[in-house]
């Protein structure tokens, strides 16, 4: 046997004996977890350590047996250290966590890791950060690394909801019907934590779970974020978006248009950026959707060094009572007095009843602002082309990873939009879903500025004398500025425009064991000839056309379907026609009138 197998094997058995240490087990994460740019797994629960109900605290531990220590030394320069400086977060470094938030949106980085360790991304912190320390989130994580890596940074106290639990019961707590409670909770609090393994334990404990719970809050212990008034004050950079069907956004701007951009993060650990609609879904307050800031946190009880760290104690976290700015206005309308049906609520700004959406959009604008039409037609088309952009990167993913080279399994996961393993990373139902709705969205959007424009013109800011043909100009140079390729399975290159994604959009394939032609809707024989996709396969996407023409994400239904389930047409499997996205038509239609 060789002295590195040897070595190796010894390891792993003092490994364990570490493990089996009370210290060991609530700050231990495996090193080589920095050096990999690979998923965090998500199986492994985060150990109840006491003290305290429901609440632990991470404490140096013994060093482990691959070199580096749990714990930092004070004196250590290499920037491991997660000490704290101040006992709560004053107006100064919250001004500095949205700018540090802003300046990452607006960089353009394209991952988690580069975002953090690009000098333009990261002026602030960047050049600290430890050699060799890799930095991953998927879209629950985001908003979680980003404040607890600005905490770490800045020597700010720190605390996150490390377990939750259903309220009633459930399949799966991502998707819980009544919500969720909080049921423990970590601190960092020190003397030293070294956020080596702080960082990616924090990312394991996470999941959507944790954002998923009623306005209100009874229990005993808080969740780490409470829902803001839909205002300009509350809703900025790095306040929190969740959509109920999984997904979670943090916000970078919000224009004077009001419109809310935000940045977002994949299983394959790609960041992307949006502009806030209809793809973030509405529903009962229970589900807790919408707009969540960090909710403000205190160390009491720590006692200061002659350095000036704080050391111990335990964080105490607002109340909501204490909050200026908690509303759950979003949840149920304007109305002082809050409607017996949620969704029966009424949005009401300056004496007219508006859609949600649309309210939030105007209220986030302020006084006298109107619709540009053209200029609204621009902005979204140049949105829904980053999109697609950023599809071609989650493709380009599966495709060298080889799912696609891989035989295709014999049923779907129990659920596609909500899963895990190679599906999760390689998959892209929702994302192809929120892509099919943005487009839904553009169509939509335009048809009722051309409705306005004959019954309520004083609404919108245009001077023009031909709106439908002013807008289909502005259509066409933006759809014709968007380029975008993708790489057949023989190499070669197929060029795609603006109209093409439209024209296929109910034609990609969310499936990453599909060929890279049919994840971008190929038809023509000649784009396919390259395909290497046999008869199972090819059978499996024509049974899956129902599931493209669905652009609802539905968490909470059983789709671990076969083939034979796909084509006879079983509950749940799709519908049989997807929604009308031509914007071209509509003008066309329009013209005719």
């Amino acid at each position: 046997m060789s002295g590195g197998i040897t070595s190796r094997i010894f390891g792993m058995l003092l490994l364990l004996a570490v493990w089996q240490t009370p210290a060991a087990a609530q700050s231990f994460w495996p090193f080589d977890a920095f050096e990999k740019p690979r998923p965090v797994p998500k199986a492994r629960p985060v150990p109840k350590v006491p003290p305290g109900p429901g609440r632990s605290a991470y404490r140096p531990s013994t060093p482990l047996p691959d070199g580096p220590a749990t714990s930092a030394s004070k004196g250590d320069p290499a920037g491991w250290q997660w000490r704290i400086a101040r006992t709560a977060w004053t107006e100064a470094d919250e001004k500095a966590f949205e700018d540090f938030v802003a300046r990452i949106g607006e960089s353009g980085c394209r991952t988690t890791h580069a975002c953090l360790t690009s000098p333009t991304a990261n002026p602030m912190f960047a050049a600290s950060n430890p050699p060799g320390m890799h930095f991953f989130a998927d879209c629950a994580d985001l908003p979680y690394m980003l404040r607890a890596y600005f905490a770490w940074k800045s020597k700010l106290p720190f605390s996150f909801s490390s377990t939750v639990a259903p309220l009633g019961a459930t399949r799966d707590i991502r998707y819980t019907a009544l919500g969720n409670k909080i049921t423990g909770r970590r601190d960092i609090t020190g003397p030293v934590a070294d956020a080596r393994r702080v960082l990616p334990q924090v990312m394991d404990a996470i999941s959507s779970a944790h954002y998923r719970y009623p306005p209100q809050q009874t229990g005993a212990l808080l969740p780490d974020h409470y829902p803001v008034a839909l205002t300009r004050q509350s809703i900025k950079p790095g306040t929190i978006i969740y959509d109920p069907n999984g997904h979670v956004a943090v916000v970078y701007k919000v224009g004077a248009d009001g419109r809310i951009h935000y940045i977002d993060t994949h299983p394959d650990n790609s960041l992307t950026r949006g502009v806030y609609g209809r793809a973030f879904t509405r529903s009962s307050p229970g589900m807790g959707a919408g707009f969540k800031r960090w909710r403000p946190v205190t160390l009491v009880g720590a006692t200061q060094g002659s350095d000036g760290h704080f050391e111990g104690g335990t964080i105490k976290l607002a109340p909501d009572a204490a909050i200026a700015d908690w509303s759950d206005e979003q949840f149920f309308g304007t109305d002082a007095v809050k409607p017996r049906t949620w969704s029966a609520g009424k949005f009401v700004l300056d004496g007219e009843t508006l859609d949600y959406y649309e309210y939030v959009r105007k209220r986030l604008a302020g006084a006298g602002f109107k619709y540009n039409p053209v200029g609204e037609t621009r902005a979204m088309v140049r949105s829904l082309c980053e999109d697609a952009k950023y599809r071609v990167d989650a493709v380009d993913i599966a495709i060298k990873a080889g799912l696609h080279l891989r035989p295709q399994p014999a049923r779907f996961p129990k659920n596609i939009y909500g899963t895990e393993g190679d599906w999760e990373t390689y998959s892209t139902p929702s994302r192809d879903a929120r892509l099919k709705t943005a487009f839904k969205e553009l169509r939509d959007e335009i048809a009722r500025f051309l409705d306005l424009a004959r019954v309520d013109p004083a609404k919108l800011d245009y001077s023009g004398d031909d709106l439908r043909e002013d807008v289909r100009r502005a259509y066409l140079e933006e759809a014709g500025a968007c380029a975008i390729s993708y790489t057949k399975s023989d190499g070669t290159k197929v060029d795609l425009t603006f109209e093409d994604i439209g024209r296929r959009l109910f034609s990609l394939s969310f499936d990453p064991y599909h060929c890279p032609e049919r994840r971008w809707g190929a038809s023509e024989a000649s784009e396919l000839q390259s395909c290497p996709d046999g008869t199972e396969k090819r059978a499996w996407y024509e049974a899956e056309q129902r599931l493209r023409n669905q652009i609802n994400r539905t968490y909470d239904t059983p789709m671990d379907f076969t083939l034979a389930d796909l084509q006879r047409r079983a509950a749940g499997s799709g519908v049989d026609e997807p929604p009308v996205v031509s914007v071209l038509d509509l003008v066309t239609e329009s013209a005719a009138r």
